[in-house]
């Protein structure tokens, strides 16, 4: 194309707006840069963008009696301008054009016919294509409104309001301009599915080296006792649907493994099952964790970041410890598991997410919903489907198949040949009470097999914690006790709580319980007074 002088400098400066949009990865970013690089110019009062997009509304909009098709719609998706009497138009949010059916209205009738509408002067344009009043207001003369094409279908609609007449060759650079968005557009959205892929893949990555880190060769859910069977048929029942589970059980009853076989079993298994670790998440932290957060959302946010949910979609999500959600934060993970919608930390556009939920608790819910630690609606949902794992002391006839289980995956990983359990040996485990469940009895059972060098195996097990009555605190008449005494003291009970119990701290005959606090408690006041488990 020949240019004159006279419109050099115009080429030049949308060469160099082009070349800006080019470099840009985020779509929610381009659009914002596109419709502000627009009003840069004197002469444009407002620049807007409307994306069509899933009807999403259409119970409560106002122009559903004139929409012919609650499939789709124009929603507004960037907006920029200089207002003379005060609106806001920087907002997309609440604004009467932030939904437009395709064929209604100025920005419709472009999509819907995918020309462009080119206003001269509203002066002397008899055809209302803007609100009169409004464009009287405003000072606006001009209109010209650019569909957005990408390979073939109209995607959008550039639409600029100026008070002056449309230039003569404005639309020829709009159009332009509407053709670069529309490939410019489509490039940030494929860089944002490959980073949200990219993040998915990341924290699957994660989760699965966690997973065999912390599984070590479980498998199987192992026994034959008559809970276990039963644990089994409610697994079996409810796997294959996508009702939520609550799984109840103390520490290191295997509440995970329940977790992986019902996915295991579900129509979701070839997705991921991501866990969260509710009870590990820093408060502050909660929001980014489950639904993720964009760059710049608060300090230390370098990059947009998927949360767990959005990793799981499709798929099933975990929400191991889910009693320790602090109670503040319960209502947006109720809203989630209700609406199926969340959104990123410091972004306003709402995804919808398509998870099952299993959740679980060594907690009592009920008693937390009673102290007020626990929202009720929330408890309600979570227990759709409750499964209650058994602790090992309840099970004693799947003790010595368990250690069998166990022996023998030790003697594989180290390559040892080791001898078989004894029935004296058996009767041992048995008379056991394992505070630490099953996690406890494999710790046990992959020692004795690393000290058997002479072919001999040999279980040391820790004296079971039980609850006797508390000793009582020095009492001397009038003596009244220093706050460095009663911390003293205090680090001397929980010190003599932890090594009656072994330092198990979880479960019902772990410290926390023989000193009558929750087990949160106990850690936090653990880290507080540095205590630590002998090596």
């Amino acid at each position: 194309m020949h240019l004159t002088a006279d419109y050099r400098p115009e080429f030049d400066s949308l060469a160099e707006r082009l070349l800006e949009l080019a470099q840009i990865r985020s779509s929610e970013e381009l659009l914002q840069r596109v419709v502000f690089r627009q009003t840069e110019r004197p002469h444009v009062a407002l620049a807007r963008i409307w994306l069509v997009r899933p009807g999403d509304r259409c119970t409560t909009c106002a122009m559903r009696g004139r929409c012919p098709d609650q499939a789709r719609c124009l929603h507004l998706v960037a907006s920029a301008g200089r207002s003379q009497v005060g609106a806001d138009w920087s907002r997309t949010e609440g604004d009467p054009d932030e939904r437009v059916p395709l064929g209604i209205g100025l920005a419709g009738r472009v999509a819907a016919r995918g020309e462009a509408l080119v206003v001269k002067d509203l002066a002397r344009t008899p055809e209302a294509t803007v609100p009169v009043a409004w464009a009287a207001a405003e000072g606006i003369h001009g209109v010209d409104a650019q569909p957005i094409h990408h390979k073939g279908p109209v995607i959008g609609v550039l639409a600029l309001f100026t008070r002056i007449p449309t230039p003569a060759r404005g639309p020829a650079w709009v159009r332009v301009f509407a053709d670069h968005i529309a490939v410019a557009l489509a490039n940030a959205q494929a860089f944002e599915e490959i980073e949200r892929l990219r993040a998915r893949l990341e924290s699957e990555n994660n989760d699965l080296r966690r997973q065999v880190n912390d599984s070590r060769g479980l498998i199987d859910i192992v026994g034959q006792s008559a809970g276990l069977q039963r644990l089994r048929r409610q697994i079996e029942m409810v796997a294959p649907t996508d009702a939520t589970v609550l799984i109840v059980g103390e520490s290191g009853t295997g509440k995970e493994l329940v977790a992986r076989e019902i996915h295991r079993r579900s129509r979701r298994k070839a997705a991921s099952l991501v866990r969260v670790n509710c009870a590990s998440v820093p408060r502050d932290l909660y929001e980014s964790e489950f639904f993720g957060h964009v760059r710049g959302a608060f300090t230390g946010a370098i990059k947009d970041r998927a949360g767990r949910f959005e990793a799981a979609e499709g798929g099933t999500l975990f929400l191991d410890e889910v009693g320790e959600i602090p109670l503040e934060l319960q209502g947006k993970l109720l809203r989630v598991l209700q609406e199926r919608q969340y959104e990123r930390v410091g972004e306003e556009r709402t995804r919808t997410v398509d998870v099952r939920i299993i959740a679980a608790t060594n907690r009592d819910l009920r008693a937390d919903v009673a102290a007020g630690r626990f929202r009720q609606d929330l408890y309600y949902r979570l227990n759709v489907f409750p499964i209650t794992v058994l602790p090992l002391r309840e099970r004693p006839d799947d003790i010595a198949i368990l250690a069998a289980h166990f022996l023998q995956q030790a003697a594989q990983r180290l390559g040892l040949k080791l001898p078989a359990l004894t029935e004296e040996q058996s009767t041992l485990l048995r008379s056991h009470a394992w505070p630490g469940n099953v996690r406890e009895l494999q710790n046990v059972v992959e020692r004795a097999a690393i000290l058997a060098q002479d072919g001999h195996l040999r279980f040391e097990l820790a004296e079971a914690c039980t609850q006797t009555p508390a000793t009582p605190l020095p009492a001397h008449a009038g003596h009244i006790f220093t706050e460095a005494e009663m911390r003293r003291l205090e680090e001397e009970n929980i010190l003599a709580a932890l090594t009656r119990c072994a330092w198990h701290v979880h479960g019902a005959h772990g410290a926390a319980a023989l000193l009558g606090l929750k087990t949160s408690t106990l850690v936090s006041r653990m880290k507080k007074l540095g205590l630590k488990r002998p090596r």
